[in-house]
This record gives structure tokens, C-alpha cells and sequence, in this order.
């Protein structure tokens, strides 16, 4: 009895994977047009968005741990830090005890747009979820944390 469970569970895991590969992709991609669409502001380089959106959540991260949670290379980021500087967007502070490392902050017009963006794609998200049924907004939102621990799991171990 234990390899038919065992061989129901790897399916069941497989389908959700592949319900996961085919659906989150998807609405990145619809809420990235819309933003594309919407945006008063030029469109980011998809490495730039993800390094100012990395060191939105993590205040005078340095580039090295940038590049290291982002799977690039330092010199790459360097590069982008430069660029995301000269356009206002990203501050480098230079360390106290170690004048060689920088510590990486977004500018306040930085956080504004990126602001601006999530509350937009909020507002996109809330209006789709409002055209579902109760049944699928709870299920959608009981799955939230699973979703989550997915995301940190990703992030963090290479699976």
C-alpha cells in the first residue's frame, strides 16, 4: 500500500509543479504588461528592476551580497549599481571601517515609483480576484503562506 501513496503523492506533487510552471509565469507576464502599459516612467532592464527591488527590501545590502542573492556576478552589479546611481535611483555609502565596501540604498524617487508600481499591480490583482468566485479568492488565499514558504525555499536552497 505504501508505493501506490508514495507514486499518488510524487503525481500530485508533479501536478502542482506543473500547474505552478504553467500559471505563475502568466500572471507575471499580464501584470508586467499592464505596468509596461500604465508606467509614466522608462521601462528598467530586467536585471536593474531586480537589484533595485533587492535592495528595496534589503537597506544597505553591499554589492556582494547583492550579486550573491541575485546569482550574479559582482562585477555585473557593479555595473548596475553605477548605472541605477547615475539615474538617481540607488545610493552607495561608503562603509565605515572597510572604505573599500559600499552599502546600497534606493532613493526616496526610487521608492516612490516602486511604491507606485506595487500599488498598481495591487489594485490590477484586487480587480481580477474580484471577478472570481468566493471559493477560489479563499482558496487563493489560504494558499498564500504555502506560496511563500515555496518562494523562501526557492530563493534559498537550489532545488
Amino acid at each position: 500500500m505504501t508505493g501506490i501513496s508514495e507514486a499518488h503523492r510524487s503525481q500530485g506533487v508533479d501536478h502542482v509543479a506543473a500547474g505552478l510552471v504553467a500559471c505563475l509565469p502568466a500572471l507575471n507576464r499580464h501584470l508586467k504588461q499592464s505596468i509596461d502599459q500604465q508606467s509614466l516612467y522608462p521601462k528598467l532592464p530586467e536585471r536593474q528592476l531586480a537589484l533595485l527591488q533587492y535592495v528595496a527590501e534589503h537597506d544597505g545590502a553591499t554589492v556582494h551580497k547583492a550579486a550573491e542573492a541575485l546569482r550574479m556576478v559582482p562585477n555585473n552589479v557593479s555595473t548596475l549599481v553605477t548605472r541605477l546611481t547615475e539615474a538617481g535611483l540607488l545610493e552607495r555609502h561608503q562603509d565605515d571601517t572597510d572604505k573599500r565596501v559600499a552599502h546600497l540604498r534606493v532613493t526616496a524617487v526610487a521608492r516612490q515609483r516602486i511604491a507606485e508600481v506595487q500599488n498598481f499591480a495591487a489594485a490590477q490583482l484586487a480587480s481580477a480576484l474580484r471577478t472570481l468566485t468566493d471559493g477560489d479568492r479563499s482558496a487563493l488565499g489560504s494558499a498564500l503562506g504555502a506560496l511563500e514558504a515555496l518562494s523562501r525555499r526557492l530563493r534559498d536552497h537550489s532545488v
